[in-house]
């Protein structure tokens, strides 16, 4: 290299180095870069660690669902050296394994998306979900709710209906299953819950009638009679009352499980108490059984007595529920290639006809007309006119009144024998006027034996008056069962009274009367009470005077204040009922009085029947005698 090469390298390098010094940042421009740079790092690393974090909820998120706790995926969670789809086949492969190990041969179906499927017929429409193979939805389509929505017989999404079966060492529960759907027309479905071997699987079949409330629930077993023990099989069905009337308590009063054995007759849990119970023989239904509504499981063969068991729990009556029934049932199906646990539900109105026409034993005892005497007079007289009355389609209060005539001409015969009796005994108010002061209240047998004298001589007898009121206490009583079951009067309105099946309210309270009265004040009920002290007071006036009873006016006029409280929260049908046989009665004891009950011809025939020489009666004789005992102990 000669001397001028060396010279142009020299120089071409001090160029080089001077603009390089020359360009050089400063110390401040040189500490903003080095901040630049240190950001742009932290920014990176913030990036990758948000990265990694969202591989790792995705991954939590896979174990909660499915349900899996496994250490290889806590390992993958930290492995930032697998790529995203070699991560995922980890998990799923350990997934499986952990499904088959909880599911056995049915993890198949243990993964899936839940769907509804709705079938329906005039009377019904049932939801059921595809996961669980269960009824979550069952409304009524005749009915609505007191608000006028629509009436669910139990409260969506918190049933359990589900089957659990045991499969070797493990318990499988259907509700856990997710089902294929299979639609049979608009009113059936049949759902199938699939095994890794497709020779083996459970179906649920659900067919509702064509026009009715019945729907039949068949559950299949099939291939599995190897696996599954069909008698060890426990059908579980739990819902929740929705409150569907007005009010709340008396609906939870009335809430309860019905149920018959094979060989007794129904029979029901405590409807005002909390009560779980283990069934003690075969159960032909078991019902959860609402005010108006009941669903029942019906088994014409009967569930198996041992391990089955009933409950019903009361929930809080600020809420808008009403209780909660339990049914825990078995089955005695023995093990078959297809082991089939069939049973019908019913799931309809407290109806009495629509109840008796099933012609299941003694469903239709589900509504309590009253025991004894009081379902009799119930089921073959008030009811028969209720119907017939009901076919004229006229207002329900108008057919009410109708019911009371009819009642009332029934029970006229004993009404005026009753009377009758009443005025006979005032016929003899002077000759028991002198009995009193002859014998003062100090010698109560001497009087005593003196008045069934008088009585035996006038042909009187005191008990004739009583006869005739006993008679008619069945029917009575018998009202006052009917009316609260009638689910005729469910929100039929009249006058004042939107709802004929609750109570009426002409003003609510800005506070709470005591003694069960409550916020609201019903009219029929204090008119029914008005018109039970105007009765007792002419049924007073029509008895002859009674010595030795001062508490009799004070009873007269307590009874009625009484019932104001009772009743208040009571239907309005009832308290309208008592209302017009009160004023029927009146009328009719007037009436009677005026034209058909001659008191001046009564005593007439009481002073002959007086003169005549009369045979003791036996009855008069041992009151002689104890008279006579008493008088031998005083001598001694």
């Amino acid at each position: 290299m000669d001397r001028n090469s060396i010279i142009g390298l020299v120089l071409i390098g001090a160029i080089l180095i001077g603009y390089q010094l020359w360009t050089a940042p400063s110390k401040e421009e040189a500490a903003r870069f080095q901040q630049q740079q240190d950001s742009l790092a932290m920014v990176l690393r913030q990036a990758e660690e948000v990265r990694l974090k969202t591989e790792n909820v995705k991954t939590e998120i896979a174990i909660a669902t499915k349900k899996v706790d496994d250490p290889v995926i806590a390992q993958l969670k930290t492995d930032t050296l697998l790529s995203d789809s070699a991560r995922t086949s980890r998990i799923d492969s350990v997934n499986a394994t952990q499904l088959a190990g909880r599911f056995s041969i049915f993890h198949p179906a243990s993964t899936g998306t839940a769907e509804l499927i709705t079938i329906e017929n005039a009377k019904l429409e049932v939801s059921i979900s595809t996961l669980g193979a269960r009824p979550t939805v069952i409304r009524l389509k005749d009915y609505q709710t007191y608000g006028k929505q629509p009436l669910l017989l139990a409260e969506p999404d918190s049933s359990e209906f589900n089957y659990l079966f045991s499969l070797g060492s493990l318990n499988i529960n259907t509700k856990d299953l997710h089902f294929t759907a299979e639609k049979l027309g608009t009113t059936g479905v049949r759902l199938k819950a699939a095994s890794s071997d497709p020779t083996k699987y459970v179906v649920v079949n659900f067919q509702l009638d064509s026009a009715d409330w019945f729907m039949k629930v068949n559950t299949e077993f099939v291939g599995l009679e190897k696996e599954v023990d069909p008698r060890n099989v426990m059908f579980q069905w739990d819902i929740t009352g929705r409150q569907n009337e007005k009010h709340l308590p008396t609906e939870q009063g009335k809430c309860t499980v019905f149920y018959k054995y094979m060989t007794e007759d129904r029979n029901y849990l405590n409807e005002t108490a909390d009560e779980s119970m283990k069934m003690q023989g075969r159960a032909n239904w078991v019902a959860f059984k609402q005010d108006f509504f009941t669903l029942a499981m019906i088994k014409p063969d009967g569930f198996r007595s041992n391990g089955s068991e009933i409950s019903i729990t009361t929930l809080p009556a600020t809420g808008t529920h009403t209780k909660r029934y339990s049914a825990k049932l078995y089955f005695d199906q023995p093990p078959a290639a297809t082991a089939s646990l069939p049973m019908t539900v019913y799931m309809g109105p407290n109806h009495y006809n629509t109840l008796r026409k099933t012609e299941i034993p003694e469903f239709d005892g589900i509504i309590d007309l009253g025991w004894g005497i009081f379902g009799w007079v119930n089921r073959w007289i008030v009811i028969p006119v209720f119907n017939f009355l009901g076919q004229f389609k006229l207002s329900y209060g108008i057919i009410i009144l109708a019911l009371t005539i009819a009642i009332k001409l029934l029970l006229m015969p004993i009404a005026f024998k009753n009377q009758k009796s009443s005025a006979r005994m005032r016929a003899l108010k002077p000759e028991i006027e002198v009995i009193n002061k002859k014998f003062p209240a100090e010698e109560p047998m001497k009087r005593q034996s003196a008045m069934m004298e008088l009585y035996r001589k006038a042909g009187v007898s005191p008990m004739a008056g009583c006869v005739p009121m006993l008679l008619q206490m069945p029917i009575l009583y018998a009202m006052f069962r009917f009316f609260p079951a009638s689910i005729e009067l469910r929100q039929q309105s009249f006058l004042w009274a939107d709802d004929l099946s609750s109570y009426d309210s002409i003003a609510t309270l800005p506070f709470t009367v005591p003694l069960g009265y409550g916020t609201h004040v019903s009219l029929f009920t204090i008119l029914m009470a008005a018109s039970t002290v105007v009765y007792s007071i002419m049924t007073t006036k029509q008895m002859p005077q009674q010595q030795g009873m001062p508490n009799m006016k004070v009873m007269m006029y307590m009874f009625p204040v009484m019932m104001l409280f009772f009743m208040n929260s009571l239907p309005a049908g009832l308290s309208y009922y008592y209302l017009l046989a009160n004023v029927i009665s009146i009328l009719q004891m007037t009436l009677l009085s005026k034209f058909f009950i001659d008191e001046d011809k009564l005593r007439a025939e009481l002073l002959t029947n007086m003169s005549k020489p009369k045979k003791k009666s036996k009855w008069q004789q041992r009151i002689e005698d104890m008279q006579k005992q008493q008088k031998a102990i005083s001598k001694r």
